[in-house]
Order: C-alpha cells, then sequence, then structure tokens
C-alpha cells in the first residue's frame, strides 16, 4: 500500500468521479484508476462501484475512508513538525566548559542568549577538558567551551576560535614587583607558587609561560579554582598566574601583565566533526561568536591594583 494510493482514493472520494479527481490532482485518469485498482487488490476489496460517470462508495471502502484519511493526516502532521522544528530556534543544548571559563565567561553570555531566544533551554555541564572530549564523543555535550589548542592532536572535532586572552602575574599587593606597569616570570624566580592542579589545562598554559621565561617554578599550593588560589596570594602566601578574565577587584592582590607576548591562551568552542547541528546549535554558535568580538576589548582597568 503506497501513500499515493490513499491520496488518490481520498481525492476520488472529494471530487466525487474519477475524472474531476485526475483534473484536480494532475495526474492523468488511466494512471488514477490503475493505481486505484492496484490498491483494490491488495485489500481484497472494492473500494467504489463505478455508476457510469459517477462513483460511490462501497461499503468497505467507507469503512476504509476514515482509516485512509487519518493516515494522510498524521503524515502531514509529522512533516509540519518536521519542518517547524527545523525553523524553530528552541529545545534543549547542552553546554560543556572548563571551570577556568565557566564563572567568568557564560554567565553574561547565557542570560543574553536566553533574552534572545526565550524558549530556548541551555544546560551547562563544567568539567576538564579530557572529560568533555569524551562526553562530546558518547553525545552527552552539544559544544564545549576550552583553551585552544586541544591537548590530544584529533580530527574528530572542529574547532572555533573566540577570543585571545593575555596572562597576568597576581602578587600580593605589598610584593616589591607588584607596581611595575609589567613583569618577566623570570623576575619571580624562588618565589613560591601557588597553581591549579593536575588536569586543568590552565596549569599547562602556566608552565608552558615560566618554561620560556627559564623559570622552575617552586609550586606550594595547588588547587582547583582561582578564587582558593587568590585568596592565598592576597594573604601573602606566594605568586600565581592567571588569565585575563579572572582579574577582580581583590583586597591584597595586584594584577601585572606579562612582559612575554606568547603568554596568553585561545578561548574556543569545539563540535563534533560531521554531527549535524539543529538551528538552536548553530544559534548558539553565533552567539558565542558576536559576544566574543563584543567583548575582545583591552585589559580591566583595574589590572594594576
Amino acid at each position: 500500500m503506497e501513500l499515493d494510493q490513499l491520496r488518490y482514493f481520498c481525492a476520488i472520494v472529494d471530487a466525487g468521479g474519477f475524472s474531476r479527481a485526475a483534473r484536480q490532482i494532475h495526474v492523468s485518469q488511466p494512471s488514477l484508476s490503475q493505481q486505484i485498482r492496484k490498491l483494490e487488490d491488495e485489500l481484497g476489496a472494492r473500494l467504489f462501484d463505478r455508476l457510469g460517470r459517477s462513483v460511490r462508495l462501497t461499503e468497505l471502502g467507507r469503512a476504509f475512508l476514515p482509516h485512509a484519511r487519518g493516515v494522510l493526516r498524521e503524515l502531514e502532521a509529522a512533516r509540519g513538525d518536521v519542518l517547524e522544528r527545523k525553523a524553530s530556534i528552541g529545545g534543549t543544548i547542552c553546554v560543556g566548559v572548563i571551570p577556568t571559563i565557566a564563572p567568568y565567561f557564560l554567565p553574561p553570555l547565557l542570560t543574553a542568549f536566553s533574552r534572545q531566544h526565550p524558549e530556548a533551554r541551555v544546560t551547562v555541564v563544567e568539567e576538564i577538558t579530557p572529560l568533555l572530549l569524551e562526553k562530546l564523543r558518547a553525545g552527552g555535550v552539544d559544544a564545549a567551551l576550552v583553551a585552544l589548542p586541544l591537548p590530544v592532536r584529533s580530527h574528530e572535532f572542529e574547532a572555533l576560535p573566540l577570543l585571545r586572552e593575555k596572562l597576568y602575574a597576581v602578587l600580593p599587593n605589598r610584593h616589591p614587583l607588584a607596581r611595575g606597569p609589567a613583569l618577566s616570570l623570570s623576575d619571580l624566580s624562588g618565589e613560591p607558587f601557588l597553581l591549579l592542579r593536575d588536569g586543568h589545562c590552565f596549569r599547562e598554559t602556566a608552565v608552558a609561560a615560566c618554561k620560556r621565561a627559564h623559570l622552575n617554578p617552586q609550586i606550594v599550593f595547588e588547587s582547583g579554582q582561582f578564587s582558593s588560589i587568590l585568596s592565598m596570594v592576597s594573604a601573602g602566601l606566594g605568586v600565581s598566574v592567571v588569565p585575563e578574565m579572572a582579574l577582580e577587584k581583590r583586597p591584597g592582590c595586584r594584577f601585572v601583565p606579562l612582559a612575554d607576548e606568547r603568554a596568553a591562551r585561545t578561548i574556543g568552542a569545539i563540535t563534533l566533526r560531521g554531527k549535524s547541528s539543529t538551528r538552536l546549535q548553530e544559534a548558539f554558535l553565533a552567539h558565542l561568536r558576536a559576544s566574543s568580538r563584543a567583548s575582545a576589548g583591552g585589559p580591566p582597568a583595574f589590572h594594576a591594583g
């Protein structure tokens, strides 16, 4: 049984005859008659009584009609639902984000996106980069905000660079170098360092900057959050390195730009290569690009205080 046969059957009923139905649906009458005969043969029953130039539903035809109309209605409803979902920016998107980005970059971005697309629902998963890559592979998240380049070379992922931010040394307020316009990490040789623990990609970024300065940092404290590190720095227990988005007005801390031009990190969005995107996912990535361009200004005014 074919859908066209059901359409032809209903068209004949609505038009009151084969000839009129053929004209209305732009099908030749012989083709129309042939398809109805095939439908009757498959059902093993006559659907129409042919009475000269007119036709009349048989008893079995009258019983079959509501079922045929129901199938066509369901098909049209399914088609309409697909088209509506394709055109709509609604539904749910799950976004992964690393902890050194989540509290700084995401809140204003999500607030603005929700205002623009109130029918969309965004859920957030905060994890370190390796775990987010696994979730992308498994379909647990639709996109992830991470530091680029990825720690592993892979053709599985598409990367969309969003912004580049400088690194800053953070020093106790009374440190001799806290008032300078910039410093080299080599100037901090012998200082106790407070860094993120292993597993956080920013730790590798900070250690790489130290290596370029020929500095082997003496790490005395490790944490999973910048807030804990800044509290320790403000207490005078050591120095650290933070990205620009982590700068804040914190008593007891001074943020000083690093003189190393390469001391920076790139933030980007990654998706699984080859996976089809919904309009919601495309809209969210476009919002990320626009928000990143809008926030790509200079460093905060309080970087030295």
